[in-house]
C-alpha cells in the first residue's frame, strides 16, 4: 500500500509538473511581448525588439507579436525589416481593428521615403479596414498631392545630369555660330590694296619727319631768346 501510495504521488507530481510547463510554453510569447512593451515604452527600442523576436521564434503565428516587432524596428528607422513584419501580421491578424493598423504603418513608411503610389494602397486597405480614422484618410489625400506634384519617370538625378549636358552643348553650338558670323564679317570688311598701304605708310614718314624739322627749328629759335634775354 505504502508503495502504492509513493507511485501515486509521484504520478500526480508528474502530471502538475507537465501542466505547468506546458502552460509556461503557452505563455511565453505573451510574456515576452509584455517585457517588449515595457522596453518600447522605455524608449529601448533595441531591447524591445530581441523580446519580440523571441516572442515570434515561441510563437511564429502570433500576429502581435510582428506586430510590435515592426514597430519596434520602425522606431530604429528599419524601415524595410518593419514593411515586411507589418506584411507578415496583416497576413495573420484576424481582427480588423489590428489589421487596419498595421496598413496605416505600411502607407507612413512608404510616404516617409516618397514612395506615395505604395502609400497610397496601404493606406486605402486601411481605410477599408477602418473607414472612420481620419489620420489615415488625410494620410491619403496628401499623398494623391504628392505624387501629383512629383516628378514624372524618376531619377531626377538621370533627368539633371541630361538637362545639363543639353545646356552644355546648346553653349557650344552658339559659340561656334558667333566665331564663324565674327570671320564672315570679317572677309566682308573691305581690304586695302598693296599700294594704297605703301601710300599711307610714306605719308606718315613724310609727316613724321615734317613734325621733328619744326620741333628742331623751335628749339633753335628758343635758344637765341635765351641767349638775347640772358645777354
Amino acid at each position: 500500500m505504502v508503495h502504492a501510495k509513493w507511485l501515486m504521488v509521484i504520478g500526480l507530481s508528474f502530471i502538475i509538473y507537465h501542466l505547468s510547463f506546458s502552460h509556461a510554453v503557452a505563455q511565453t510569447d505573451r510574456q515576452l511581448i509584455r517585457e517588449g512593451n515595457k522596453l518600447f515604452r522605455a524608449g529601448q527600442y533595441a531591447d524591445a525588439e530581441t523580446r519580440y523576436r523571441k516572442a515570434v521564434e515561441a510563437n511564429k503565428d502570433n500576429p502581435q507579436a510582428i506586430y510590435n516587432l515592426g514597430n519596434a524596428l520602425m522606431a530604429q528607422k528599419k524601415d524595410s525589416a518593419a514593411v515586411e513584419e507589418f506584411q507578415k501580421a496583416a497576413k495573420l491578424e484576424k481582427n480588423p481593428q489590428r489589421k487596419y493598423q498595421a496598413f496605416h504603418n505600411i502607407g507612413v513608411i512608404c510616404q516617409t521615403k516618397q514612395m506615395f503610389q505604395d502609400a497610397i494602397t496601404a493606406y486605402k486597405e486601411a481605410l477599408r479596414l477602418n473607414p472612420h480614422d481620419d489620420q489615415t484618410r488625410y494620410n491619403l489625400e496628401l499623398c494623391k498631392r504628392q505624387l501629383k506634384n512629383q516628378p514624372q519617370g524618376g531619377g531626377g538625378g538621370n533627368d539633371d545630369k541630361k538637362q545639363d549636358e543639353q545646356q552644355q552643348q546648346q553653349q557650344q553650338d552658339q559659340q561656334k555660330k558667333d566665331e564663324q558670323k565674327k570671320e564672315e564679317q570679317e572677309q566682308q570688311k573691305p581690304q586695302m590694296s598693296k599700294d594704297n598701304a605703301e601710300q599711307l605708310l610714306n605719308a606718315a614718314l613724310q609727316q613724321e619727319r615734317q613734325t621733328q624739322k619744326r620741333m628742331q627749328e623751335q628749339q633753335q629759335q628758343q635758344g637765341r631768346r635765351r641767349l638775347k634775354k640772358n645777354w
